[in-house]
């Protein structure tokens, strides 16, 4: 619910005063004022005045209300709030396709293999002698509050150089206590019967789990300040389990190139086809591996988190009341919301089924741009959707509450887009393949799960001539630190795979620019 405070700070930045003491609040840029979604309303106390980046965000008569970005907003002393968003229920996927493979043999005791993205933290608690997944429990990763995606958070570190790191690591640290304690009450066992852990994660989340600085995977070279597999004493970062509970976390291949996608390589088994597989983990980042002739190229997109339904004007996560799907039609806009809840912003699949719907009515144009309202005729049931923001054309998906699709919205997508399928055209290239030549394409992730075939070749993401190509296997990142908790001879193989992963840097590619420029364009209807 909407949350009513009062705190008193000698001199500081109220965002960073409201994430200190823990409140929740939306900031997905983390602090930097793009996207206007920090608001609180003042009640009482002085701040300072309001920015000119504030009234650009705000409408007037939010300012008038009182409403502030609180990462533009400075205070000095007692001030009472209001903060405007609440938490809710997200949908997290914590399943998804499990290949055949040989377990070691167990005396007793308890495993858990942890998935750890930018956005959500996945854990399962395994009974180690029978396999078994004795419960499962999922929640939005609290780092969440530094920031939306791993360049903002690693911008925090930057700008906390003292305390950013120990913060990071106690946010991730803190909440996979949280979990276990329920996982394992449910269950009805004891942390203490604990023996192994086992985590997947992206480059940078591994490395604030570990509490190894992360600002050189931010900054060019890139280089990670580890790679390979590691096996410490869980602990010795200060998770709370058995006494002598270990820690194991997947080897990673390149900044971002993590252990989330070597865990979803070795489960779909790509090191061991003889076909031509891609395989798409599709999130904040893209990350894409493509299996041809023996080899194994990947390459990693900064797709950005409009994708994640976050950086759109009426954006939120996939979370219930969140549109995931729409239908234009000539009687007017069909809603799909998850567990059927009154609308209340667009999550990443709502986004692309909207766009897709846009460009198949020719309400948006191959480039991207809103067609004029002007050339509409009255009679055409197109008109009254389009409306104009000052001089800014945007399309008016639900009333009220107010949702928009604005130019600036298209444009994120697009600009996803083009990061994602110039990585796969690259990738194609490298190996001198067509798309013709592609047995499957296999999607993978949180995002990836929820988005039909439609909306990914509908938009243009991928090509329409995969589309009988495509194959779903949910969290194979969880899969894959399960595989590895249960036999010691799947870490190993995953060790061997992370080494023979290639890392394509695509902006290194010859005629880069052009191929993004290009995979931009939407698809014609």
């Amino acid at each position: 619910m909407k949350g009513y405070g009062k705190i008193s700070c000698k001199k500081g930045n109220l965002l960073s005063v409201l994430l200190k003491e823990g409140i929740y609040v939306e900031n997905p840029c983390s602090g930097t004022g793009i996207c206007g979604k920090c608001k609180v309303r003042i009640l009482a106390g002085e701040c300072s005045p309001v920015t000119e980046t504030e009234r650009r965000l705000l409408k007037p008569e939010e300012i008038r209300a009182g409403i502030r970005l609180s990462c533009m907003t400075e205070i000095d002393g007692d001030i009472e709030y209001e903060t405007l968003q609440r938490e809710r229920r997200a949908r997290v996927l914590t399943r998804g396709y499990m290949p055949e493979f040989e377990r070691d043999v167990f005396q007793g005791g308890y495993g858990v293999v942890i998935d750890i993205g930018t956005t959500t933290v996945v854990m399962a608690l395994i009974e180690l002698a029978s396999g078994e997944e004795r419960g499962a429990v999922s929640m939005i990763n609290a780092q969440k509050y530094f920031g939306l995606d791993v360049l903002t958070r690693i911008t925090y570190e930057y700008e906390h150089p003292e305390t950013g790191m120990r913060r990071l690591q106690e946010a991730v640290v803190q909440s996979v206590n949280a979990m276990m304690r329920e996982v394992c009450r449910e269950a009805g066992c004891e942390r203490a019967g604990i023996r192994q852990i086992t985590v997947a994660a992206n480059c940078t989340m591994m490395h604030m789990l570990l509490g190894v600085d992360a600002r050189s995977i931010g900054r060019s070279p890139y280089n990670p300040a580890f790679l390979e597999a590691k096996s410490i004493p869980a602990g010795e970062i200060g998770i709370e389990a058995g006494k002598d509970t270990m820690l194991y976390c997947l080897p990673q291949v390149s900044a971002y190139i993590g252990a989330d996608i070597v865990a979803g390589a070795y489960v779909c088994e790509l090191q061991r086809t003889k076909g031509n597989i891609l395989f798409i983990d599709i999130g904040t980042n893209g990350e894409i591996v493509l299996a041809c002739g023996g080899r194994l190229l990947c390459c990693s997109c900064a797709a950005g988190p409009a994708l994640e339904g976050m950086n759109i004007s009426s954006g939120m996560r996939a979370e219930e009341g969140a549109v995931e799907d729409v239908r234009i039609t000539e009687q007017g806009i069909e809603l799909t919301t998850i567990d059927d809840k009154e609308p209340a912003g667009i999550c990443g699949s709502g986004i692309l089924a909207v766009v897709k719907e846009l460009l198949r009515t020719g309400i948006v144009k191959k480039t991207g741009v809103f067609i004029k309202k002007e050339k509409l005729a009255e009679t055409d049931y197109r008109c009254p959707m389009i409306r104009l923001n000052g001089s800014k054309r945007e399309f008016l998906l639900h009333e009220d509450p107010p949702l928009v699709v604005t130019q600036g919205d298209v444009r994120q997508v697009q600009l996803a887009k083009g990061a994602l399928l110039s990585g796969f055209t690259v990738l194609l290239e490298k190996a001198g393949i067509t798309t013709n030549d592609l047995d499957k394409v296999m999607i993978a992730g949180q995002f990836g799960a929820h988005l039909p075939a439609d909306s990914l070749t509908g938009t243009g993401i991928l090509p329409e001539d995969v589309k009988e190509k495509l194959v779903y296997v949910g969290n194979s990142s969880k899969t894959g630190a399960y595989m590895a908790l249960m036999s010691k001879a799947v870490r190993h193989e995953m060790e061997e795979l992370a080494d023979k992963m290639e890392y394509v840097e695509l902006a290194e590619t010859d005629n880069y620019e052009r191929i993004f420029t290009e995979s931009m364009i939407f698809p014609e209807f």
